[in-house]
């Protein structure tokens, strides 16, 4: 499904900043989490996941890192405030925010129950604008950033997607309309991932993995480390000049006819 790739993480880029990251407790979301760790960041892990982001969390206590999970589910204003509130208290700032967490749910858009439209919708959508809405008051003056993680659904349709689709697509247009009002203060970007080997893969059939691997033009799956490290880049100094931006971390699958 992937080689053995490992990303080595550059100089302590967030020594003495704050990161929350949503989704923190598996794939992406807990890859990020330990790659800011890795480099300094106090890491705020929100997961309605409350085992999973927990174990995250102890393990980067283990390795010498500060790190807490905080039980949220990212649609669900009351729990941002009790989020905002909680790392008010224990860190008084927030430097970066990665808007990781999703929800899915895939049928036939015509039989897609309504509640399940809206949940995808609120997960991934709603949940980015929470986050600006009870975190902005905790964001420094200058040089935090919100990096969201998009997909390939953005921009290629798949049969049985809609909701994630449309919460993806909506989510790239909301970083541009952010960057633009919370600029220059607050930077926005996000990462389109294509096939990235999570646990949501779990289930899929080895000839579907292979033929997933090679949609993409490298061949293969992607690892939650390399969005990761794209994410940790956009989120650091070193992006200083980058805000509204997409960056495709899929292997060559969105240019490939």
């Amino acid at each position: 499904m992937t080689d053995d790739r490992t990303i080595q993480a550059p100089a302590r880029r967030f020594t003495g900043k704050v990161a929350v990251v949503t989704g923190g407790g598996s794939g992406i979301g807990a890859a990020c989490a330990r790659r800011l760790a890795a480099e300094g960041a106090a890491v705020v892990i929100a997961d309605i996941a409350a085992e999973a982001g927990e174990q995250v969390a102890e393990a980067l206590r283990a390795d010498g890192h500060q790190a807490a999970h905080i039980p949220c589910d990212v649609a669900l204003a009351a729990d941002w405030q009790r989020l905002a509130d909680t790392v008010r208290a224990t860190h008084g700032r927030v430097d970066v925010v990665v808007s990781n967490a999703y929800a899915m749910a895939i049928a036939p858009t015509h039989e897609l129950a309504e509640p399940d439209w809206h949940r995808v919708l609120d997960v991934i959508l709603k949940a980015a604008y929470l986050a600006v809405r009870h975190l902005h008051g905790l964001l420094p003056a200058a040089g935090g950033s919100l990096v969201a993680v998009s997909s390939v659904h953005a921009l290629r349709g798949r049969a049985g997607f809609a909701p994630y689709a449309a919460a993806k697509g909506g989510l790239e247009a909301l970083v541009r309309q952010l960057a633009v009002e919370y600029g220059p203060a607050l930077r926005v970007n996000a990462v389109t991932p294509g096939p990235i080997a999570t646990p949501q893969w779990r289930f899929t059939s080895e000839p579907d993995l292979r033929a997933e691997a090679e949609r993409t033009v490298l061949g293969r799956f992607g690892t939650p480390e390399e969005v990761a490290a794209a994410v940790a880049f956009l989120a650091s100094g070193e992006a200083a000049f980058i805000t509204g931006a997409t960056l495709p971390i899929d292997g060559g699958m969105t240019i490939r006819l």
